[in-house]
């Protein structure tokens, strides 16, 4: 116990470092601050979720300590951090006798979780800006307009701040699991089997969420822009849905380094082809598109003999 404790603190005060780190305003330090929830992943990956508890407890305690000021946004990021860890270990046994095997909990469901935690962040950081629409925005205006001159493009970063640091905090978070994990799994401390990511799957309610979310963001005030960012996570968890019907159905496909390497080019270039891979997500959702290929490939229709 004493040792998880300490593992703890140590991977609470490394995430306090990153989380202050932004302080200096270089673009190396905006880097570092979007790797703070990774200490505490790896210690509640590696060192059972109570550590990961307690590097979050403590990297909250050391900020607030500095900053004279309980910081919403990094105890959410923080307790965030541990939540997704926590889940990740989760499992259940199945089957009986020596049979006996265990269900982890689901990548799928680990992907959305990462969007409900992206919008809560971003929750938890609108009020340092005001708690209303028209405060909030007057405030974002007026800090983009010591670094732009440009009016229309300050007037759409006011309107696309909340769903792009949605989802900016989504993907940040998925990716920080994703290292934590690795690093975990090459010390040899990872509990869980590697899973095939490809093969995650949403539940049906994720759909009535994005559903709800996406209509609330047409609400006024500030509960709209909320939504929105709320919104905004969850077709992003969507897209990486797609992301995963993709690797899976081009499995075996002789050109598939070719085809996956275009499609990532194409969204960080382009973007739109996101919208595609957002759309596969919601079909997968609906139909599952790689039950049927996978039907297909392993039962090809007969071939006509002259």
């Amino acid at each position: 116990m004493v040792r998880i404790i300490l593992v703890g603190i140590a991977a609470g005060l490394a995430a306090a470092l990153l989380f202050a780190s932004v302080i200096s305003g270089s673009m190396a330090a905006v880097f570092l601050f979007y790797l703070a929830p990774l200490p505490i992943m790896i210690a509640a990956l590696g060192f059972t979720h109570l550590a990961g508890l307690v590097a979050a407890a403590s990297a909250t305690a050391i900020l607030a300590t500095l900053s004279g000021a309980f910081l919403f946004a990094v105890a959410v990021i923080s307790f965030g951090a541990w939540w997704l860890g926590y889940l990740s270990l989760l499992a259940r046994p199945v089957g009986n006798g020596a049979g006996e095997q265990l269900e982890w909990y689901p990548v799928g469901q680990l992907v959305l979780w990462a969007a409900v935690i992206g919008a809560l962040v971003v929750a938890a950081g609108v009020p340092n800006f005001g708690t209303d629409q028209e405060t909030l925005q007057d405030s974002l205006r007026k800090t983009y307009e010591q670094i732009l001159r440009d009016p229309s493009l300050i007037d759409l970063l006011v309107i696309v701040v909340a769903p792009a640091a949605a989802v900016v905090s989504t993907l940040t978070y998925l990716l920080n699991l994703w290292l934590a994990a690795r690093i975990v799994k090459i010390s040899g401390r990872l509990s869980r089997p590697w899973p095939d990511l490809a093969a995650m799957t949403f539940p049906q309610s994720a759909l009535g969420l994005t559903a709800l979310a996406i209509t609330a963001s047409f609400l006024p005030d500030l509960f709209g822009i909320l939504s929105g960012a709320w919104a905004a996570s969850l077709v992003m968890a969507f897209v990486i849905l797609g992301f995963a019907v993709l690797h899976s159905t081009t499995r075996g496909m002789t050109g598939r380094p070719a085809v996956l390497g275009g499609v990532y080019a194409a969204s960080l270039v382009l973007g739109w082809p996101l919208l595609i891979l957002g759309m596969a997500g919601v079909a997968e959702t609906i139909f599952g598109i790689r039950a049927r290929v996978g039907r297909k490939q392993r039962h090809p229709p007969p071939t006509l003999r002259m």
